[in-house]
C-alpha cells in the first residue's frame, strides 16, 4: 500500500496535470525515493491509484533506467556505455571498478554499498568517459579519480 506520505506528494504531482494518469513517473519517482525501488506490488498501488493498468504502470516503470525494479545499494553508480565513452576507455574503467568493487553490472556489493549499472548515454560525450553516483555527475575519469570517487559514498 501506498503510505499517505507517498500519497500527499503524488497528489501534489497530479494537480499539475489534466489527468491523473500523467503523473505516472511522478509516482514512480516518489515511491522510489521512499522506499529506495518500485517493487511489483507498488506498481499496482501505483496503478490502482492513478486508475491506470499495471502494464501502462510497468511499461513507464520499465522504460526509464532510473526507475530501480529491484532493490539497489545505497549508492547506485551509473556508468555511461556509449560510443563515446567506449572510444575514451569506458571499458578498462567498468573492469576496474567491477574488479575493486567485486561485481558485474546488475549487482550489488555483498555490503549494499554500492550497485553497478550501465547507461546508454549521459550526455557529456566531449568530456567521456563519464558516470554518475546517485545524483553525482563525473567525467574526464580516471583510474585515480575513480579511487578518489569511491572513497565519498558511504
Amino acid at each position: 500500500m501506498l503510505t499517505e506520505e507517498e500519497i500527499n506528494e503524488i497528489e501534489v504531482e497530479i494537480r499539475q496535470y489534466p489527468y491523473p494518469k500523467v503523473a505516472c513517473i511522478d509516482a514512480l519517482k516518489i515511491v522510489q525515493q521512499h522506499r529506495g525501488w518500485v517493487s511489483d506490488d507498488s506498481v499496482k498501488d501505483i496503478a490502482r491509484y492513478l486508475e491506470m493498468s499495471n502494464e501502462e504502470v510497468d511499461g513507464v516503470a520499465t522504460f526509464y533506467s532510473r526507475i530501480y525494479r529491484k532493490p539497489v545499494g545505497r549508492n547506485v553508480i551509473l556508468i555511461c556505455d556509449g560510443i563515446s565513452c567506449m572510444i575514451m576507455g569506458y571499458e578498462s574503467l567498468y573492469e576496474y571498478i567491477s574488479q575493486k568493487l567485486g561485481v558485474r553490472f546488475g549487482e550489488t556489493t555483498s555490503d549494499g554499498l554500492f550497485t553497478l549499472l550501465p547507461i546508454s548515454c549521459l550526455g557529456d560525450c566531449d568530456h567521456a568517459p563519464a558516470m554518475m553516483i546517485n545524483n553525482d555527475h563525473f567525467n574526464q575519469l580516471t583510474i585515480e579519480k575513480i579511487d578518489n570517487l569511491l572513497g565519498n559514498y558511504k
